[in-house]
């Protein structure tokens, strides 16, 4: 499981996603630090100038963020120039800090959170906080350099003792849909380091905000394996959280977990194509000392029909000693000559849908 990152530090993650400029190589063979130089590095460059612009990309009659209801709310965001990857689009770690910040911002918005870490009054008394345990992502188009996004929030319910985070973004402008994404989060004690089950004095206090709607993404059937040094294609080792990596409760932001399995991706695929679709399985949380490794077996698409050129990708994070600490599929499309065409296979969604 890995903790649910904070508004404040997920800011501060965007200039140092990667940890180093290795990219997986074939198993064995230790990541060289000068593979895939200049990939996925993060600059700060945006100016005054910049920032000038992208205030007069909003309507004056529009808020930063929107309330739709006591459950929903719409906040914009505009893509910075140090929120781009090598090809000019927003990187999956963007949209995940994206996510991240707008549920926090949304809850404290109706009341529900009470500190800067997400937690409400009750959960600060029995020092509980919100963890991930499964996560999905689903992306039709990334936005680029300087256009403005916006990311829709709600939750909805996930059983007893678990609550489902749900996000839509759209394009600012059109409305298309861009991504959406959906997770599930559970309590865990800071101290003792193990799962709770909700008390009913921290449920009273969210419980009117939840939505009982349709699951906007569906979870991944078909069972992630466990990889290791024999089935793993690519091994990249040598990883190591930065301080910069750490959240408010001292734990990895999860958005880091994402950028550690694309360094055993190898550059053929993060050239010629981009990831349409992850699923993530969450174990154990990862600390500042931890050494990791990042593991990854290519393989075709789920229905090994490969007429559209799809790539899917195992993936496991593990600790140097071989303990696991996430499992994740991703899925990739040949990159187009410009992604306005994947608008076409869309789908219409809202919240008044579900």
């Amino acid at each position: 499981m890995v903790p649910l990152i904070t508004a404040a530090s997920a800011c501060s993650l965007h200039n140092v996603m990667l940890p180093s400029q290795n990219y997986g190589t074939k198993k064995g063979i230790k990541c060289g630090p000068n593979l895939g130089q200049g990939f996925g590095m993060k600059r700060a460059c945006c100016g005054g100038l910049q920032i000038k612009a992208n205030s007069q990309n909003y309507n004056s009659d529009d808020k930063f963020s929107r309330v739709l209801s006591t459950s929903s709310i719409r906040q914009n965001f505009a893509i910075r120039a140090y929120e781009v990857d090598a090809n000019g689009i927003a990187s999956i770690e963007t949209l995940m800090n994206y996510f991240q910040h707008s549920i926090t911002y949304h809850c404290k918005t109706l009341g529900v959170h009470d500190d800067v870490a997400g937690s409400t009054k009750e959960m600060i008394k029995r020092n509980l906080v919100w963890v991930y345990s499964e996560m999905q992502v689903s992306t039709y188009r990334y936005p680029k350099w300087d256009d403005v996004v916006e990311v829709q929030t709600w939750l909805s319910t996930a059983g007893m003792n678990a609550v489902r985070f749900n996000w839509i973004v759209r394009d600012f402008k059109t409305n298309q849909m861009l991504n959406r994404a959906s997770s599930v989060s559970v309590l865990m004690n800071k101290l003792t380091r193990r799962l709770s089950k909700i008390p009913e004095e921290v449920r009273r206090e969210f419980e009117s905000y939840l939505i009982n709607s349709r699951i906007i993404i569906k979870g991944d059937d078909k069972k992630i394996p466990k990889l290791d040094d024999t089935t793993a294609d690519y091994i990249c080792t040598g990883l190591k959280p930065r301080w910069s990596d750490l959240d408010i409760n001292f734990h990895v932001n999860n958005a880091k977990y994402v950028s550690w399995i694309l360094e055993s991706i190898p550059q053929s695929i993060l050239m010629n194509y981009e990831l349409s679709a992850m699923s993530l399985k969450f174990k154990r949380e990862c600390n500042r000392d931890s050494k990791l490794q990042s593991l990854a077996e290519v393989c075709s698409d789920n229905n090994n029909n490969n007429s559209n050129n799809s790539i899917e990708c195992n993936h496991m994070l593990r600790f140097e000693e071989g303990v696991e600490i996430l499992r994740g599929r991703t899925q990739w499309r040949p990159k187009p000559p410009n992604n306005f065409d994947i608008f076409n296979h869309v789908p219409e969604a809202s919240i008044k849908d579900l």
